[in-house]
């Protein structure tokens, strides 16, 4: 593991409040959010150049593993993500809908960053983004009108976008520059820029909390009120995702990669669903900012743990 790797925990959580300082300034706030999305796509693209493209199409064909993730999170993660909002913040109506919105989107970026650290099958992640986007994006306005009555909240505008963006830039740039330009010093390259993928996590981190920063500060009530559901969320997943890879005899990376894909959550989607949404609710999108700064910590120990785990017990192949 190069410096970055090892010190990522820290780097995330200095990342966070260089962000929350940052965001004072005023200037910084107001274009902070403009390169979020740059900084993410970057991230993916170096990530991409990492993963050899004939593992990513010999993942489609894992139909077992396809199968269980998207049943964890588009059928238990919803039932989940409802029964703990009725226990803990059944009181409020915008942070229990906020909540909700927040666990049943899957991640699409940074998980597969998780993955790689905790040694899991990142081309097997990386198979199950399109699918995970395109379900949560569909699936979100069930969701809405079954938890509030809400529906046509779905911009399909976003949803090309958001594909288009997020996953086929990234993976084209990453495909062209793997097999056209790098050449006979494709290994050597990247293994010399492993750690740029967390690099560009951080940057982006810092964005995010520089351009909404202030909004947080003058809620900061709502970080304890919000910890403790998605804390349970988090530990119940995570036992479940490990007892299901034991239960259908998965490969260690595979496991770890059922793990993630499953615990990581999409709040900068979610976040602009919100707004579309909920316009006259701040608290909604207030519950997605503040979702990061409670889930990067989470998933950081979870990779430590993991590789503590796996390290004195693999999981049968």
């Amino acid at each position: 593991m190069g410096i970055f790797e090892k010190l990522y925990t820290i780097l995330i959580l200095i990342a966070v409040a260089l962000g929350l300082i940052l965001g004072q300034v005023s200037n910084i706030a107001m274009h902070a959010d403009k390169i979020i999305m740059p900084l993410l796509i970057i991230m993916l693209y170096v990530t991409f150049l990492q993963i050899p493209i004939k593992d990513i199409k010999n993942s489609f064909f894992n139909r077992k593993f396809t199968i269980i993730s998207v049943t964890m999170n588009f059928v238990l993660t919803p039932l989940l993500a409802w029964m703990l909002a009725a226990i803990f913040l059944g009181d409020n109506y915008a942070l229990w809908i906020g909540f909700i919105m927040l666990i049943v989107t899957p991640c699409t970026d940074w998980y597969i960053i998780f993955t790689s650290i905790a040694k899991g099958n990142i081309a097997l992640s990386t198979s199950i983004l399109p699918l995970n986007l395109l379900l949560q994006l569909l699936l979100l306005p069930l969701y809405l009108f079954i938890f509030s009555g809400t529906v046509g909240v779905v911009d399909f505008q976003l949803v090309m976008e958001s594909i288009i963006l997020v996953l086929i830039i990234p993976f084209v740039l990453a495909f062209f520059t793997r097999h056209y330009l790098m050449r006979n010093r494709k290994e050597r390259l990247i293994e010399k820029w492993s750690s740029l993928p967390i690099f560009f996590l951080c940057l982006a981190i810092v964005a995010i909390f520089a351009s909404q920063g202030s909004l947080l500060l003058s809620n900061l009530n709502l970080l304890v009120k919000l910890t403790i559901p998605i804390v349970v969320f988090f530990f119940i997943n995570f036992i479940i995702g490990r007892m299901v890879g034991r239960l259908f005899h998965f490969k260690s990376e595979n496991t770890v990669s059922l793990n993630f894909t499953t615990l990581a959550r999409n709040s900068p989607v979610a976040l602009a669903i919100a707004l579309t949404a909920f316009p006259h609710e701040p608290l909604i999108a207030l519950v997605l900012i503040i979702g990061p700064l409670i889930e990067l910590p989470l998933l950081s120990f979870i990779s430590y743990l993991i590789l503590f785990i796996d390290r004195k017990k693999r999981i049968p192949i």
